[in-house]
């Protein structure tokens, strides 16, 4: 026998077979349990009742308490409106309805106490409140509960069909009325557990987050869930960590060997920054210490996470094994490619670039070189993954701006180790994420920061302009162009088929050249649709100093380095996230030189796209910005893949709900330390949903 939240929605008393439908279309809603988890966004406190002599004119919604002393229709036909006179013994307000007169108007009886609930609104000196919720006392009596009131997510075609908050409200009602005391609601955890951490019991939590008795059962309710949802996360990927370190072993790099040293000494033109020299620290602990490196290493545009990549592939080589780093562009590959290369001239290493443009013949010889081991270290893109591409002895993977990788491309590259030994992995990104974000989706990673720049960098200045002052910018970039500095300017391409966007940098770009004529000045221009050597023409002239404009889309966001470039113009800034635009600005900055990053906008902007324009004047912290975009735009698909059924999170809020995070983190490590397979009596609730929750999520964030 099915258990009872198992079972399908449409037998719930006021549900049936066209309501299911609409209930499954309209939120993923198929059993009693998919409703239990259809939480409220915000709560009304109906505990207070206003009185109708005491209304103002500013009030928000309120609540009254009274009767109905006449009802009457006015106007008519699409002008017609329902009116009712209501009064609690101290005044009169007139309910008014312009819609569902027929629905409504039966239910408006004499001589009978109902509730109201709704905004006032004063016209012509009276007021009235239009539209308003209301109920028999009775029956708001017979509720579960009638202090705070749930307000529910709906969609327009649901309230078609009466699937507004409160028919959602209704259908709760019936369901969790059925709950109480009947084991429905599976435990998770042991009492003591609970006890330790002041957690109330599932049932109640679930009861009280959909009908709380009051502020302090609503508060305890949902820390409750919200707990629920962040420690078995947690104690999913702790699982996984031990399980990984147990089941992988990983090629100890005991030597620290010539090419590290004399790189050290022979070849780094500056001195490493001390948050560089902690992270090679860290890294080398790992390589050494017999287990498989799983390391995250974030570092904002700019920090040097390349030499520590290089570096860490250095101790690999020095121990016989080779090296692997992954770009998401070629752009990008190529770039590392020549700066490793440059790096490493005097060392007498065997360094290959794969491509997709690396041509067949290239590709054969360095098949072979690679399968005997010639080749040391290879860079490359996602060509990198292919089922041709064998290694002699793959020790240390590199995989740079990860969130461009398809979880399952990154876990091919992953595999490529021989004999069954696992490559040590290092996962770059110069996209800070926020503190809650990476414990959550990286919790099985160990985490290093590159927190300082490189001495001798000038913080990157940045201005937010209207587009009443472009020829004022203009002169500006002429301004700069003549003491021998290079300019960006970008355009949205949000998708290369939007042809209206296609137009606006083909516009930009015609702009640019009436207004920067030749010979004086040489104008670039990059996109998409451009073929792979065109791109490549066009960079390498804007990086030889050969162009003084490089007009753009987004595809120079990521890792191109042209230190002569001091001006970044991004257009329509408003389009663009946050964290795009300080990858953007970020492709400025990399000399010694003063460098400029110009928000351009229309005046008409959101409050949203304000706050992302302030953020950006105001800091360069990369991680400062992280918090900020994820508090407006919230955490995004958190799993790297998108999973199938509901989100991640149902009612926890990573934004705001770190605090929690923590001790759901600090539980689940303290539970591990102490019982690790959760063989304890105790815990076999625990280990019971952990193997479901398990069974249900693919294992991706190993390979993340």
């Amino acid at each position: 026998m099915k258990p009872f939240l198992e079972t399908s929605i449409e037998f719930l008393a006021g549900v049936g077979t066209e309501r299911a439908k609409l209930l499954r279309e309209e939120f993923g809603i198929r059993t009693y349990n998919d409703l239990l988890y259809h939480f409220p966004f915000r709560y009304v406190d109906k505990t207070q009742f206003h009185q109708i002599n005491s209304i103002q004119s500013d009030d928000a919604d309120i609540q009254l308490r009274g009767r109905i002393t006449a009802v009457r229709t006015v106007g008519q036909a699409r002008g017609q409106r329902l009116v009712a006179d209501f009064t609690d013994g101290t005044g009169v307000i007139e309910l008014v309805w312009f819609k569902g007169i027929k629905w409504v108007k039966p239910k408006l009886l004499p001589n009978i106490d109902y509730v109201v609930f709704g905004k006032p609104s004063n016209y012509k000196g009276s007021y009235n409140m239009v539209h308003p919720e209301f109920e028999t006392v009775e029956a708001q009596q017979k509720r579960v509960s009638n202090a705070l009131v749930a307000v529910y997510p709906s969609t327009e075609k649901a309230k078609e069909k009466h699937l507004d908050s409160k028919g959602i409200a209704r259908l709760m009602n019936t369901l969790v009325s059925q709950l109480p005391g009947k084991g429905h609601i599976a435990e998770l955890y042991g009492p003591e557990f609970r006890q330790k951490n002041h957690l109330v019991s599932r049932e109640e939590a679930f009861i009280n987050v959909h009908f709380p008795r009051d502020t302090e059962s609503l508060k305890k309710a949902r820390f409750r869930l919200k707990f629920d949802e962040l420690f078995f996360i947690q104690l999913r990927l702790l699982k996984l960590k031990l399980i990984n370190q147990n089941k992988f072993q990983g090629a100890v790099f005991a030597e620290v060997g010539e090419l590290v040293n004399r790189f050290y000494t022979e070849c780094l033109p500056f001195d490493l920054t001390e948050a560089q020299k902690r992270v090679v620290r860290e890294i080398r602990h790992d390589l050494g210490s017999g287990k498989q490196m799983s390391r995250l290493l974030q570092g904002d545009v700019g920090s040097g996470k390349t030499i520590v990549a290089l570096m860490s592939m250095l101790l690999a080589v020095d121990n016989g094994y080779q090296a692997a780093l992954m770009a998401p562009t070629e752009i990008l590959a190529e770039q590392h490619f020549a700066t490793i290369t440059k790096f490493l001239a005097k060392l007498n290493l065997h360094i290959a670039l794969l491509t997709g443009s690396t041509k067949t013949a290239e590709r054969k010889v360095l098949h072979e070189q690679l399968r005997t081991g010639e080749i040391h270290i290879l860079i490359g893109t996602h060509a990198l993954i292919e089922d041709v591409v064998q290694f002699h002895k793959l020790g240390l993977v590199i995989v740079d701006e990860q969130h461009r990788f398809g979880v399952q491309q990154r876990a091919k590259l992953w595999l490529k180790g021989n004999d069954g030994e696992v490559p040590h992995m290092l996962i770059m990104t110069a996209t800070p994420i926020p503190r809650t974000l990476a414990m959550t989706v990286y919790g099985d990673l160990d985490t290093s920061v590159i927190d300082e720049l490189p001495p001798g960098r000038k913080p990157i200045k940045t201005l937010h302009r209207f587009d009443s002052a472009r020829q004022k910018i203009f002169d500006f970039m002429r301004q700069e162009i003549a003491l021998g500095r290079q300019v960006y300017v970008v355009y949205p391409l949000i998708s290369e088929s939007e042809k209206l966007d296609f137009k606006h940098l083909e516009d930009g770009y015609e702009s640019i050249v009436r207004d920067f004529p030749q010979p004086q000045y040489q104008v670039s221009i990059l996109h998409g649709k451009m073929k792979a050597d065109q791109k490549d023409y066009e960079m390498q002239r804007f990086k030889e100093g050969k162009t003084h404009i490089m007009v753009s889309t987004t595809v120079i966001e990521v890792g191109v380095d042209v230190p002569n470039a001091s001006v970044m113009v991004i257009e329509s800034a408003e389009r663009f996230g946050l964290s795009q635009l300080h990858q953007l600005r970020g492709r400025v900055g990399r000399g010694a030189e003063q460098s400029y990053c110009i928000l351009m906008t229309g005046y008409a902007l959101g409050q949203e796209a304000r706050t992302r324009m302030e953020t950006m004047v105001r800091t360069n912290d990369g991680f400062e910005i992280a918090e900020v975009d994820m508090r407006l735009r919230g955490p995004g698909d958190i799993q790297g893949t998108q999973q199938s059924g509901k989100p991640i999170f149902q009612i926890t809020n990573l934004s705001k709900d770190g605090q929690i995070l923590q001790l759901a983190r600090n539980a689940a490590v303290e539970l591990l330390s102490d019982d690790p397979e959760l063989e304890k009596r105790e815990n076999a609730l625990t280990k019971h949903y952990l193997i479901q929750e398990m069974k249900n999520r693919p294992n991706w964030a190993r390979v993340s």
